[in-house]
C-alpha cells in the first residue's frame, strides 16, 4: 500500500450500541465520527439524517416522540462541566446543561389528558436562559427565563415543575377550553396547588387575558372545593370533635369579625383556609388575613392557619396542630362571647 493511499474509514457498527439514537455533533466526534463523515451519512437516502442543528437522527425513519425531545434538549442545552455542577444534578441534567422540557410536551410527559399526545406536537417548548443565543428552529421552540426553575428528571429527561409548565403552555393556548381543562387537571390531579399556578400565571403577565382570568376563576373555586373535602376528612379522620362549618363571626350589636372555615365554640377554636392566590393584591390580601386573625386572638380565640398544600402533605400532622390547640382551650382565660352565622 502507498502512503498517499486513503485509509478507509471505520466502521459506525460501534454506535449501534448508543442508548438513544440522537446525538449531537459534539457527542459524534466524541465516539471519533468527523463532521465530514457526519456529513456524508445524511446524504440523500444515507441511513443518518439532520434532526436539528448540530442534531443528528442515526436513522431514516421518521423520529420518534423521545428522539424529539432528546434532539431539542441536545439543541437547546449547554452542557455543564459535571466538577462545576451541584452534587445532586443528574447525568441527563448535565448532558444538557440547564435547558428543560416545559409547556405541553411537559405536561404529556406527566400523563396530563388534557394535553396532545407528544407526537402531535409540532413544537418542543424548552426553557433556557435568557442569555442562550439560539433562535427556536424546527422541532424547537426556546422559552427563555431570567431564574430558571429546579428541574424534575421524567424518564430521563429534566423536566419543568408543573406551574412553570402550565404557564408556557397557557402563554401559547387561545383556547379558554383547553386552558381550563389543563388548570383543573393540575388540581384535581394533585400535580400542584392552584396559588402555585396563580403565581407563575401572574409572573408570565398572563392575567390580563380574559380566558385566562375565567380559567384562574374555575381553578380557584376548584381548590377550594378540593381543600374543603381535605378539612373535612381531617377532623373525621382525626378523630376531632365535630365543629360547625363555613360561619361568620360577629361581636353581639357590633362588628363582623370575619368568615371561618371550621370553628369550635366550646373551645373558641377557628381554622382558616389560606386559599389566597398571589395576584397584584397579594400584600393587601395578606395584611388583611393578618388583621382579622390579630383582632380574633386578640378575643381570645384561637386561629389555626392551614394552607391546601398542608392538607394535602400532612393531613395528620395538621389534625394533631388542632387537637393540640382544642386540648390548650381549657388552660387559657375564657374568650369573648361571639355569635356565630352560617355564611
Amino acid at each position: 500500500m502507498k502512503h498517499n493511499t486513503p485509509l478507509s474509514p471505520l466502521p459506525l457498527s460501534h454506535l449501534a450500541d448508543v442508548q438513544r439514537r440522537v446525538l449531537s455533533v459534539a457527542q459524534l466526534r466524541a465516539h471519533g465520527v468527523s463532521a465530514a463523515r457526519t456529513t456524508a451519512q445524511c446524504r440523500p437516502g444515507g441511513p443518518w439524517q439532520l434532526l436539528l442543528p448540530g442534531v443528528y437522527l442515526l436513522h431514516p425513519g421518521p423520529p420518534t416522540s423521545e428522539e424529539r425531545l432528546h434532539g431539542a434538549l441536545l439543541y437547546a442545552g449547554r452542557p455543564v462541566v459535571p466538577a462545576q455542577a451541584g452534587r445532586d444534578k443528574t447525568d441527563d441534567a448535565l448532558r444538557y446543561g440547564e435547558a428543560m422540557i416545559t409547556g405541553l410536551a411537559a405536561l404529556a410527559l406527566r400523563g396530563f389528558a388534557a394535553a396532545p399526545p407528544l407526537l402531535s406536537l409540532e413544537r418542543i417548548d424548552v426553557l433556557v436562559p435568557r442569555t442562550r443565543r439560539l433562535r427556536s428552529t424546527g422541532c424547537a421552540r426556546l422559552v427563555r427565563a431570567h431564574a430558571l426553575p429546579r428541574p424534575e428528571v421524567i424518564t430521563g429527561l429534566p423536566v419543568a415543575p408543573v406551574p412553570r409548565a402550565l404557564a408556557d403552555a397557557v402563554a401559547e393556548l387561545p383556547d379558554a377550553k383547553a386552558v381550563r381543562r389543563l388548570l383543573t387537571e393540575a388540581v384535581r390531579g394533585g400535580h400542584c396547588e392552584p396559588a402555585a399556578v396563580v403565581k407563575e400565571l401572574n409572573r408570565a403577565r398572563l392575567l390580563n387575558r380574559p380566558h385566562v382570568v375565567d380559567a384562574v376563576d374555575s381553578l380557584l373555586a376548584e381548590g377550594r372545593a378540593l381543600a374543603e373535602d381535605r378539612l373535612y376528612e381531617l377532623v373525621r379522620t382525626g378523630g376531632l370533635p365535630d365543629p360547625v362549618w363555613n360561619v361568620d363571626l360577629r361581636l353581639p350589636g357590633g362588628p363582623h369579625l370575619g368568615g371561618i372555615d371550621a370553628y369550635w365554640p366550646e373551645q373558641a377554636v377557628a381554622v382558616e383556609l389560606d386559599t389566597r392566590a398571589p395576584r397584584h393584591d397579594e400584600d393587601a390580601l395578606w395584611t388583611e388575613y393578618a388583621r382579622k386573625r390579630e383582632h380574633l386572638e386578640r378575643l381570645g380565640i384561637t386561629v389555626v392557619h392551614i394552607t391546601p398544600k398542608k392538607l394535602r402533605e400532612s393531613l395528620e400532622q395538621q389534625a394533631t396542630v388542632v387537637r393540640t390547640a382544642l386540648m390548650a382551650a381549657t388552660d387559657r382565660d375564657p374568650a369573648a362571647y361571639v355569635v356565630v352565622l352560617p355564611r
